[in-house]
This record gives C-alpha cells, sequence and structure tokens, in this order.
C-alpha cells in the first residue's frame, strides 16, 4: 500500500510558525497523518522538543539527501549570471538551504504534500491525492498570472530558445510553498542531467534571480516533461481560491478560513513576506499589524491556550526605532565582513 504524509522545512528560528501549522495539519487536516520536518539548519532544539511530543512527527535524517541537494544548489547559483555582477556578501540569500524543502522527493512517502512552515493547513487533502493519480505535480497559486518581468521564469528567453512557447510555459509557473507530488522524481540522474542543461548549454538564463528554490524548481518542474496540475486552472470553479495572508480577503468561520467570494474551502493561507521576528513578538504580544494575525495565535495556542496573549499592544516609537537601528547595524556587518 502507497504512503501518504506532509514535510515542510524548518529550524528553530521559525518554531512559532511550524508549531501553529503543526496544529492546524491536526485539526483541519488528520490528526494522525505523518509529518516529517527537513532541517534548515542545525539549529534544532526547539524543533527536536516539539517532534518529541508529537505521535506523528519525525526529522528528517537523510543526510545524503540533504547534502545533494546542497551542492546542488550552489554549483547551480555560483555559474549564474547573477553572481558575477554582485558582491556575494551583500546578497543575504546566498548559500540559502531553502533547496532543501526537495529533499521531499527522497523521502518516505510514496505521495507527499509541502507546506511552507509559515502557512496555516485549512481542508482535507483529498482532492490533491485523487490529482495524484493523474498528474505528478499539483499546485495551487496564482504564479501564472505575475507579468513577464516577474515571472518565475525569463519567458522571452526560453521562447527564443525554440523549445517552449511563452503562453505554454506560463501556464507551468508555481511557487514552492504548497505542492503535491510522489517519491523518486528528481533521482541523482536526473539532477545531473539537469545541472549539465543549466551549466554546460547556459540554460542558467532562464533562471531571473539567483538562490530562489522557487525560480529554480519552476525550472525543474518544466524541463523533466511531467505532468502537472494547479487549481487555479481547474475547469472546476470551486478549486479556484486565494491562499496569501497580504493578498486575498478571506471569511472565518469557526477559526478556519474561506474564500470571500463564494465561500470556497482553501488549502492553505501562507503569510508569505512576514519574518519570524514578527511572529515571534505576536506570540509575545504585540500587535504587529499581519493580516489575520488572530487565526495564526488560535493555532499557535491550540494546546497552550493559557499562554495565549491575552491582548495585543503595539510597539512603542522607541522599539521601532531600536529594531531598526538593529538592522542597520545588521546590514553594516555583514557588508564589513
Amino acid at each position: 500500500m502507497e504512503s501518504f504524509g506532509i514535510y515542510t522545512l524548518a529550524n528553530d528560528v521559525v518554531c512559532d510558525q511550524l508549531v501553529a501549522l503543526l496544529n492546524s495539519i491536526e485539526v483541519n487536516v488528520s490528526p494522525d497523518i505523518p509529518i516529517c520536518i527537513i532541517p534548515y539548519d542545525e539549529q534544532l532544539d526547539r524543533v527536536q522538543q516539539e517532534i518529541n511530543s508529537r505521535k506523528h512527527v519525525t526529522l528528517y535524517e537523510n543526510r545524503d539527501s540533504i547534502q545533494r541537494w546542497d551542492n546542488f544548489a550552489e554549483q547551480v547559483w555560483a555559474n549564474h549570471p547573477e553572481v558575477k555582477q554582485i558582491t556575494l556578501s551583500y546578497n543575504p540569500w546566498y548559500k540559502s538551504p531553502l533547496l532543501r524543502k526537495l529533499c521531499v522527493f527522497d523521502g518516505d512517502f510514496d505521495k507527499f504534500v509541502f507546506y511552507d512552515a509559515d502557512s496555516l493547513a485549512m481542508k482535507p487533502l483529498d482532492n490533491l491525492l485523487e490529482k495524484l493519480e493523474t498528474y505528478d505535480f499539483i499546485f495551487d497559486d496564482w504564479e501564472h498570472k505575475k507579468s513577464i518581468e516577474d515571472a518565475a521564469l525569463n519567458l522571452e528567453i526560453i521562447e527564443q530558445s525554440g523549445l517552449y512557447q511563452i503562453n505554454d510555459v506560463r501556464e507551468k509557473l508555481h511557487c514552492s510553498s504548497f505542492f503535491g507530488s510522489k517519491k523518486g522524481i528528481f533521482s541523482p540522474l536526473e539532477i545531473e542531467y539537469l545541472q549539465n542543461l543549466l551549466i554546460e548549454k547556459g540554460e542558467i538564463e532562464w533562471i531571473p534571480r539567483c538562490w530562489d528554490d522557487a525560480f529554480l524548481f519552476n525550472y525543474m518542474t518544466l524541463r523533466c516533461n511531467r505532468q502537472l496540475f494547479n487549481f487555479t486552472l481547474s475547469p472546476n470553479g470551486q478549486d479556484k481560491t486565494g491562499n496569501c495572508a497580504n493578498a486575498d480577503p478571506f471569511v472565518n468561520i469557526d477559526n478556519v478560513l474561506y474564500n470571500q467570494d463564494g465561500l470556497k474551502a482553501i488549502h492553505r493561507i501562507h503569510y508569505m513576506g512576514y519574518s519570524s521576528r514578527d511572529f515571534a513578538n505576536l506570540c509575545q504580544g504585540e500587535d504587529v499589524n499581519i493580516p489575520y494575525q488572530h487565526e495564526f495565535l488560535h493555532y499557535r495556542f491550540l494546546k497552550q491556550p493559557e499562554l495565549r496573549p491575552k491582548h495585543l499592544t503595539p510597539p512603542s516609537i522607541i522599539k521601532k526605532t531600536n529594531r531598526m537601528l538593529d538592522r542597520v547595524a545588521t546590514k553594516i556587518k555583514r557588508a564589513i565582513s
């Protein structure tokens, strides 16, 4: 019998988001589904404590797999045109471990869904599992609607190659914050082939920005020529919903969010663009002005309601000023180093 599970990528820095995600999966997807946490780095003390407190949660420990994806990312990005135009010490994403999320293709689950840690699960995954019977990749996002200038791939350069038309590529664009797929895709041999296309054949120019895991993942799903499905392109209007906290209006019904237009169930809400520090401050009782922050607090403190802040207070001018100075000092230190 095929196994099914959920993956996420996390470390101690995003532990508040991780706890909220795990609780939302338990309540809104299934309390029995196995969840595997891929380590973003070695800061895992709080993550390990959370794993120890949960029956169906484990840590991804395949070091060969982790190293393989780290190596692939470093070798590919070292050849990106952008790297030659910037001083790497000024690039905060250089050597980012985000591509470790693709360890999902080496893991134990035959079929799986990946959630970014800064998400909350909002409904069961039955419809996604059904699509995996036909397709190899399942997405639910609106990346294909972005302009040519903001697209995840250099559409005009790709069209110039003669291999694809812009409209054909656009429909295949997606994000990497939520997706379903299957074990065994992107074997070492296939990765070697893609790496050769990127570096030796110059297709690295198809990727508009270096160290962006979503952009590289888009290239990989395009070039592997496997079937993908995006719920936002479904012929069924009930499948088309929003998912971003900072862009889409939702309705809260019993702490489950629905698309405001038609009260359609959403797979997840993604708090894209908000820092882990914002969430840490929120959990300490600060009003950080994150959309749907009360829904986040509900799931973060679902099992510890006594620790949930009773009131949210805006940060003082002094606190805001100190944080701004800290950010400036960090940038200066990074530049000097």
